[in-house]
């Protein structure tokens, strides 16, 4: 476990009022990195606490992923005595999340607008379905139905089948993330300006920002992206394919990568042959070179096929379940699993800092635990 240390935002004060998943994501991990952040859950707390089971202590698994390293308030924005805690917790903050229906804020006198006067260094982060106006503009959004608009589901599945909803929230973590991506860039301009600035991550903008290769393609090409299953659309093997065990996906993205897996399968010639020698002729060959590939396979381990092609050079991997990934040697390596004291669990940071590394302080605030009190405003 990484030891304690001032993280790289150590000094910057968070307060969260976001719910669900986009918003919660962007604040745990400015917390990871040293963040003060102040969750402000309304009374009945935040909605992912009760999307279960698995529940502990009352709490859905779903919020424990979402919202460590938080201190948790609960407050009634509808009160004006809790608008007025809220407040005089802005006065000390560096950032603000919130995705609130559009016009919530303004209704309670808390739009920025009005905060952006009060509190002139305050970056106002919002996190939103479709943006505050334009056709859809102040519609909800939620992540399923965002892949179905932003064109995500239609390249997703099986050429012959019916399009699918990637099996994660994509939309509302990459939301997530540009939403802490923004967050930063008006910390970093306020050092110049010495004022914040309003900062918006919307669903729908997200989930259009997501289509490459397909939206580059059909700028291109005016050819409608189609589905394609495990394949990718351009090159090629690039693809799950059977051994005589489990499948294993191969990601050969260049010529050498293809010379080396053609020697390693005995077939060197392959690499040659004018089919397959280049990547424009393996894209357009792809069903006879994915049989050709597939009968040389047939008579090898899985596994120890995805090893060996990794070690000689060639993109390759087996196709693990969640726990097997979870519980491979190299996630302990990067610790990418998290456990702290009262049974906590999670996914570790992603980004690794060499002077200021990621630190877990708090774990999700449970029933058992204690809110911060609303005196802590004062602080």
């Amino acid at each position: 476990m990484t030891p304690f240390t001032p993280g790289a935002l150590a000094g910057i004060r968070v307060v969260d009022l976001s719910r669900i998943l986009g918003g919660p994501f962007c604040g745990q991990i400015l917390g990871d990195h040293g963040a003060d952040v102040i969750k402000i859950e309304p009374p009945q707390g935040d909605d992912t606490r009760t999307w279960g089971p698995p529940f502990r202590d009352g709490v859905a698994s779903y919020y424990f992923g979402l919202n460590r390293n938080k201190r948790v308030m609960r407050l009634d924005l509808t009160a004006d005595a809790d608008r007025e805690v809220l407040l005089k917790l802005l006065a000390d903050a560096d950032v603000m999340i919130e995705n609130f229906k559009t016009g919530t804020l303004e209704k309670w006198g808390l739009g920025y607008d009005v905060l952006s006067q009060r509190f002139p260094r305050l970056v106002h982060c919002r996190v939103s379905g479709f943006g505050a106006d334009g056709p859809l503009g102040g519609l909800p959004g939620y992540d399923a139905a965002i892949q179905a608009m932003a064109g995500i589901m239609s390249i997703n599945g099986d050429a012959d089948g019916e399009p699918l909803r990637v099996g994660l929230p994509v939309v509302d973590m990459v939301t997530g993330l540009n939403a802490t991506l923004g967050v930063l860039l008006a910390l970093q301009e306020r050092e110049r300006s010495g004022r914040g600035q309003f900062v918006e991550a919307a669903l729908y903008d997200s989930g259009l920002s997501l289509l490459h290769p397909h939206a580059a393609n059909w700028f291109m090409s005016g050819k409608t992206p189609a589905r394609t299953g495990n394949a990718h659309p351009n090159i090629y093997p690039y693809d799950t394919v059977a051994t005589a065990t489990d499948p294993i996906f191969l990601a050969v993205g260049n010529d050498r990568q293809f010379r080396i897996l053609c020697e390693h399968l005995g077939v060197a010639a392959m690499a040659d042959d004018e089919q397959f020698a280049t990547a424009g002729a393996r894209s357009v060959n792809r069903v006879l070179l994915k049989r050709e590939l597939e009968s040389r396979m047939a008579t090898y381990d899985g596994k120890t096929l995805a090893d060996d092609l990794a070690a000689a050079g060639v993109p390759c991997a087996p196709v693990l379940s969640v726990p097997d990934a979870l519980q491979h040697p190299h996630t302990a390596h990067r610790e990418m699993v998290v456990e702290m004291p009262g049974g906590y669990k999670g996914l570790g940071a992603p980004v690794k800092l060499s002077r200021t590394p990621a630190t877990y302080r708090y774990a999700p605030l449970t029933e058992g635990n204690e809110f911060l009190p609303r005196e802590a405003a004062n602080d």
